[in-house]
């Protein structure tokens, strides 16, 4: 390459002989009806552009030789480089004067052209690395982004981009492994905190120059504030993920607490009255003190059963263990467990036992109806209806739990199956908030939807089931056959 950059440069200067030599032989030609001023003229033109085209060092030995060729040519006497008159001797220092500060001044603004040059395409490569690089947070989109403007830059063989901290890695272009030698330039990735990764380039031909150098050590630093900032943001985000749960912990134990400490309250109450001598057996008070412990245990069983569903969906352990089954069977079962807290309110149960079978978790799907039905019996008034209806659509199931409790402002239908959310009567009705929570996650998991809207007379609690399982369709019962 050393001798490629000889060759080139002495072509630069034969080819600017070769200029100096062709003008002075139309001059030469023209010598006669010339005067010897006009020529030294006609002699700064080609000096310009040969400084211009081919540089100062070309420039400069063209005035030389323009000076020499113009004193042997057309001084006189002619063929020597011999001076006889005193103007002559003036107009060749004058000459010589003016032909080397032409080819410095064409050659300082060619230099001058040249530095702008480059440094607009530096500013140019440093705003694409700046505007690729803003707002981003991946790590790896970066050593990517920055390994690209490397090489584009420096033209290199290779260029590798490893990060260290946190998750360390490698970006290597291209992606085949880097050359098995020593890379021929090396800028480490440095912050305030320390050394976040390397750049490492490798490329055959001449060395890198002082720009190129300059320009991706200034690269390396606009990487090295992008990865700043993207482990700041991943800090930041993981302080708010950890304040959120500090926070969600914080609102559980209080719930869970208030929640706990009503039954358990009661229970406590009722076993001490049967545990002492002040109840007869036979009094009427007993049966009443058994039914609340009943009804209080039952309560417990859902707080925990909510708490243990919610743990195990939030950390995706919750599988449903899916099998063929009635849904009259379910939704039967759920009121016969759930029969004294419903005591308060009128039941209207339109669930036929010759829907389809649905594949489902029998005890997830109970606890579903168990929840909607809680949610109703908590916010509706006494007296009032709830209903639960099921018919087939499509290839769905679709369930309707619904009750005469307030309506939801439209604007926090969506919200209310957020984990602790909740907006209607709070201040009187207790709970966790977590029950529709697990019931979408329920539903969800046996890849159906929940959803709520308002009706004329109440709230609606919507969800559907496919009936389509592994492909198949829901096997067919046997029909009954009447006795004699």
């Amino acid at each position: 390459m050393r001798n490629l950059s000889f060759i080139m440069r002495s072509a630069q200067y034969f080819f600017a002989f070769f200029v100096i030599a062709f003008v002075t032989a139309v001059l030469f030609v023209l010598r006669e009806a010339l005067d010897t001023t006009l020529v030294a003229l006609l002699y700064l033109v080609p000096l310009g552009l040969v400084t211009a085209f081919l540089g100062f060092g070309p420039g400069i030995a063209s005035a030389l030789m323009t000076f020499l060729a113009f004193n042997y040519f057309f001084i006189k006497p002619y063929y020597t480089f011999a001076v006889h008159r005193p103007t002559d001797v003036v107009i060749l220092v004058i000459f010589l004067i003016v032909a080397i500060v032409i080819s410095q001044l064409v050659g300082r603004m060619q230099v001058s052209l040249a530095a702008a040059t480059a440094r607009e395409r530096e500013a140019t490569q440093l705003y694409e690395l700046s505007a690729a690089l803003a707002g981003l947070h991946d790590e790896l989109v970066i050593a990517q982004i920055l390994a690209k403007q490397v090489q584009a830059v420096s033209q290199g063989e290779a260029v590798e981009v490893s990060i260290v901290g946190g998750k360390p890695f490698e970006f290597n272009l291209p992606d085949a492994s880097p050359p098995q030698r020593f890379p021929e330039w090396v800028v480490p990735i440095e912050a305030a905190r320390g050394v976040l990764g390397t750049i490492r380039v490798w490329r055959t031909g001449p060395a890198l120059t002082s720009s190129e150098k300059r320009l991706l050590q200034t690269f390396a630093s606009q990487g090295a504030v992008a990865l700043e900032r993207a482990r700041l943001a991943q800090a930041e985000s993981r302080a708010r993920v950890l304040e959120e749960s500090d926070h969600l912990k914080s609102i559980l134990l209080s719930s869970v607490s208030h929640e706990l400490r009503t039954p358990l309250s009661t229970i406590k109450a009722a076993a001490s009255s049967l545990r002492s001598n002040e109840i007869n057996w036979d009094s009427p008070v007993r049966p009443e003190l058994i039914a609340a412990i009943d009804d209080e245990a039952d309560h417990l069983n859902i707080l925990v059963g909510n708490l243990l569903d919610m743990s195990r969906i939030e950390s995706g352990a919750l599988k449903p263990k899916r099998e063929w089954n009635i849904l009259a069977e379910i939704v039967g079962s759920v009121l016969a467990r759930m029969k004294h807290l419903t005591d308060g309110h009128r039941l209207e149960v339109d669930v036929s036992e010759n829907l389809p079978l649905v594949p489902v978790d029998y005890v997830q799907m109970e606890q579903v109806f168990t929840n909607l039905l809680s949610n109703g019996v908590k916010y509706a008034p006494e007296n009032t209806l709830i209903r639960v209806q099921a018919f087939v659509e499509n290839d769905f199931v679709h369930v309707v739990v619904g009750n005469q409790g307030p309506q939801i402002p439209q604007e926090h239908l969506e919200r209310i199956f957020d984990k602790f959310f909740r907006i209607t009567a709070a201040d009187r009705v207790t709970g966790t908030g977590l029950g529709l929570s697990i019931c979408k996650g329920i539903v969800e998991a046996h890849d159906g939807r929940l959803w709520a809207e308002n009706v004329s007379d109440g709230l609606a609690f919507n969800f559907t089931l496919p009936l389509i399982w592994d492909g198949m369709s829901p096997p067919k019962l046997p029909m009954d056959t009447e006795t004699e």
